[in-house]
């Protein structure tokens, strides 16, 4: 192994000892785990049981002036390097990791709440995206009714958010911006669904800098 990636992950293994070493970061990692697998575990069950009921199709004039395309590709190639990307960043940066797990705890709340007070049928022309690792936590069946707001659009955006670096943040906005237009042209949200992810996005994220204040080792 070279040399200068001995130093990496001897720094990377420093930074999370000195970050588990602090009793409050060690707690909120603990309970944030205990609190979003059970909330994971739960998401196929949730979504089955959203995608049996009926909605209401709402008149997006932006959609209606778009053509329906297939863009599963792009999309699923944009947001997993992003998210490789955010792994690696989290691995070097313990508080990146616990703000992004506090974040994403409210964000898949807020989510399960808003889709079960806000029953919505998908867009018309909407073309199934494919993206096998995300469908692994919806089920067996193709879920289409998961509309307000939009997990793709939200997620992205929190980790746009999460990211410490100018030059990782300008790259995460790029895909930001990117995942917003392309499931509008999949048809697979409204517009409506994508605002909607910047909002609920930028709310988790202030939630968990407001209980994420660093501790002093």
């Amino acid at each position: 192994m070279p040399q200068t990636t001995l130093i990496g992950v001897r720094q990377v293994r420093q930074e999370w000892q000195i970050a588990w070493g602090i009793p409050g970061f060690r707690r909120k990692v603990i309970m944030g785990m205990a609190i979003l697998i059970p909330i994971l575990c739960f998401f196929p069950y949730f979504f089955q049981t959203i995608e049996q009921r009926h909605g209401i199709v709402l008149d997006d004039p932006i959609l209606r002036a778009l053509s329906p395309h297939n863009v599963s590709v792009p999309l699923f190639i944009i947001i997993w390097t992003l998210s490789l990307l955010s792994i690696v960043r989290a691995a070097q940066h313990p508080w990146m990791f616990l703000t992004f797990l506090w974040a994403f705890i409210p964000l898949t709340l807020f989510r399960m709440l808003t889709i079960s007070l806000v029953p919505l049928d998908p867009p018309i022309g909407l073309v199934g995206l494919v993206d096998p690792l995300s469908n692994f936590f919806y089920g067996p069946k193709f879920v289409t009714h998961d509309l307000f707001f939009s997990g793709h659009t939200s997620t992205v955006f929190l980790l746009y958010l999460c990211l410490p670096g100018k030059g990782d943040k300008k790259l995460a906005m790029i895909v930001t911006l990117s995942v917003a237009v392309l499931l509008l042209v999949q048809h697979v949200h409204y517009t409506l669904d994508v605002l909607g992810g910047f909002l609920f996005g930028w709310i988790s994220w202030w939630i968990s800098t407001r209980l994420m204040v660093r501790e002093p080792a």
